[in-house]
């Protein structure tokens, strides 16, 4: 499937340098050749064309799903270029007719249960969710403000969703997609609470049975094929480092280290024999404040001997030292590792993740 959009931009190539620029930022491998520019997404290709002042963007893709996405970034980071954000953009072709999200779905609450005194899992219900069981981690959550009826974004001409706007506007948060189970109908997702919650945890703290909310994804790539795996994060990476532990290969090896107010935080991770699960206890210190989980990680040998694959989702700053350590001080190749920054004190997705 495919679809294309023509933009005329004053200086079309060096717009096309600077998208380049930015999406190998991202870790994507764009393939760069004189007017013609191809972008290897996870789902799919996108390919860049400039003429002068004219850019063709097109969009390749198995599906309406992915084709969607990779119009969504495509759309997105060029409106991101000083001096793009006006130009006109009306993509053509396959799925471009649709009125709905083709990865929108609708779901309900139909079970919660406290794991910790401060992680609430929730299970939802809904329809059609096979596509959430897969290798990528992360949905974006659509909450509705409470008691309001759902309202859900729906397609643009530009590929970039039409948020409603006004009091039903649905805030949007990122999550883990826990555990899946298509025939039952059910995804179920870990929520980590807070004494001054964003939407996602004040949606947990006062979820009831049957609350509608909208889910779009799933994104994230996860860990790859390893012999030995180091995994690190905070209370908002917890629910991700027991998805990644429970799929690990039996006879897999390595170190996690979580780092957690206190004991009671602890939880009873599935993970292979051979695997080392630390905790790091924060002790009331307010999360993200600290450096001890950077230091523990920092602390541990990368084997030479076998393959590796580092894996990290913290907070910000901690991102950042320990993105810096795997590439830096340890030369592990992009694909040999992922540290990512699942919150950042001070801005409006603290820790809902």
């Amino acid at each position: 499937m495919a679809a294309e959009a023509e933009v005329h931009l004053a200086d079309a190539e060096r717009h096309v340098a600077h998208l380049c620029a930015h999406f190998e930022e991202h870790d994507f491998v764009v393939e760069a050749a004189p007017s013609r520019t191809r972008i290897a997404f996870d789902v799919g290709t996108g390919i860049l064309e400039s003429d002068r002042d004219r850019l063709t963007l097109r969009a390749e893709a198995d599906d309406t799903t992915r084709l969607a996405a990779i119009k969504f970034m495509l759309a997105q980071h060029l409106q991101e270029l000083p001096g793009a954000a006006e130009a006109r953009l009306v993509w053509t072709g396959d799925g471009c007719a649709d009125t709905t999200l083709p990865s929108l779905r609708e779901v309900r609450v139909s079970r919660i249960r406290d794991l910790t005194p401060n992680l609430r899992r929730i299970t939802f219900a809904g329809q059609d969710l096979g596509r959430y069981d897969a290798p990528d981690m992360h949905i974006h959550l659509l909450i509705p403000p409470e008691g309001q009826p759902p309202v859900w974004p729906v397609p643009g001409a530009n590929g970039i969703p039409v948020w409603p706007e006004g009091p039903a506007a649905p805030a949007l948060r990122t999550y883990t997609v826990r555990r899946v189970d298509v025939e039952a109908g059910e995804i179920t997702v870990d929520f980590v609470l807070h004494a001054a919650p964003g939407p996602g945890a004040a949606f947990a703290a006062r979820a009831r049975l049957g609350d509608v909310v909208g889910i779009l994804g799933p994104g994230g790539r996860g860990v790859a094929p390893a012999q030995w795996y180091l995994l690190a994060g905070d209370d908002t990476a917890l629910p991700a480092i027991g998805r990644i532990l429970e799929r690990l290969a039996p006879d897999a090896t390595g170190v996690a280290v979580v780092e957690v107010d206190d004991a009671a935080d602890e939880l009873a991770l599935q993970h292979p024999a051979g695997l080392a699960l630390r905790w790091l206890h924060r002790k009331g210190a307010p999360a993200g404040t600290t450096p001890q989980l950077a230091e523990a990680v920092r602390a541990i040998p990368i084997p030479q001997d076998r393959s590796v694959f580092a894996w990290a989702g913290t907070e910000f700053e901690t991102f950042k030292a320990l993105r810096a350590h795997w590439r830096k001080t340890c030369g592990l190749p992009r694909d040999r590792h992922l540290a990512v920054a699942y919150w950042r004190r001070g801005h409006s997705e603290d820790a809902d993740t």
